[in-house]
């Protein structure tokens, strides 16, 4: 079997006819029909049924159509790993961020990246904590970043590692009737509205396991918004609305300005304990067994490396 005979035989289960996937190959019909004939008479399977004029993929064929997409996915992968060996001046690097950290962390980071190796494109996509986490286990990107919790799920097909982290304030606008205080007890936190990010963040996953630990349940909290970005949050909030979670790397500005109060929480009404800390771990992901080009392993080199 070769990789001929698989991109022809992967072109006919994408076209479903012989002509239209000869077309698409620029070789003749009758070759295309070679190559299945004999696929089919060396493994003794039937890979399409002919009906009438149209063609249907058979069982057989479903199981080749998948093996012989991940040979040549991996085939793709190792073309890339060898032109970039040349000392890493061309390629594409495809990275998966959480909101916050791809809008507030990240972009120092891939600017030192793109000084020490400018010839390298890096595409990066932003998007929820879950859906990074399923992109980077489906081989979407080469790394993911993400903060929260790894579904239990992919946990044994991505490999986590903390390379940084954030403390989530408690924030409230001058609107809010904590503005004027430094601190509010534990039990507090029930009697003001929250506005929160969809049940997919990192971020809101690390708050709501706080709340577990300080004896909340996070179905007691008066939720009265969920939204689907960081910066909306913090906007609302601003605007008087509420109360809300939010990464300390986003309201450094907002609290200089003293448009937002960060809020310390204490387990005491009194004030005397120190007060609870929310720090959540960036964590750096990536697939245990896909193949890692030169790029990748350049950029967590990089990542996890003292400035």
């Amino acid at each position: 079997m070769t990789l001929e005979q698989l991109r022809i035989f992967l072109a006919v289960t994408t076209h479903l006819h012989f002509t239209r996937a000869a077309e698409a190959l620029y070789i003749t019909q009758p070759a295309v029909s070679a190559v299945i004939q004999n696929l089919e008479a060396e493994y003794c399977v039937k890979l399409f049924h002919r009906v009438g004029r149209r063609i249907e993929i058979t069982e057989a064929g479903k199981l080749l159509q998948v093996e012989a997409q991940k040979i040549l996915d991996q085939v793709v992968l190792t073309e890339r790993g060898l032109r970039e060996l040349n000392n890493l001046q061309r390629g594409e690097l495809k990275l998966g961020s959480s909101l916050t950290i791809g809008n507030y962390w990240l972009p120092e980071k891939i600017s030192h990246f793109k000084r020490d190796y400018p010839g390298i494109s890096v595409n990066c996509t932003l998007a929820n904590a879950k859906e990074i986490c399923e992109g980077t286990a489906t081989g979407l990107f080469d790394l993911g970043l993400v903060t929260g919790d790894v579904d239990p799920a992919l946990q044994s097909i991505l490999e986590q590692e903390i390379i940084g982290g954030d403390r989530l304030q408690i924030v409230v606008g001058k609107a809010h009737p904590w503005f004027k205080r430094a601190r509010v007890s534990v039990q507090e936190l029930v009697e003001t509205p929250w506005v929160m990010r969809e049940s997919g963040s990192g971020s809101q996953q690390v708050f709501e396991q706080a709340m577990q630990r300080w004896g909340i349940e996070p179905a007691d909290l008066n939720v009265i918004l969920v939204l689907s970005s960081s910066e909306m949050v913090r906007a609302v909030v601003e605007s008087g609305v509420g109360a809300a979670a939010i990464p300390e790397l986003m309201v450094q500005k907002e609290l200089q300005l003293l448009t937002l109060r960060a809020i310390a929480i204490t387990n005491s009404r009194k004030g005397s304990a120190p007060p609870l800390e929310i720090m959540q771990p960036v964590w750096k992901l990536k697939h245990r067994q896909r193949f890692q080009t030169q790029l990748a392993i350049a950029f967590e080199q990089m990542l996890t490396t003292p400035p």
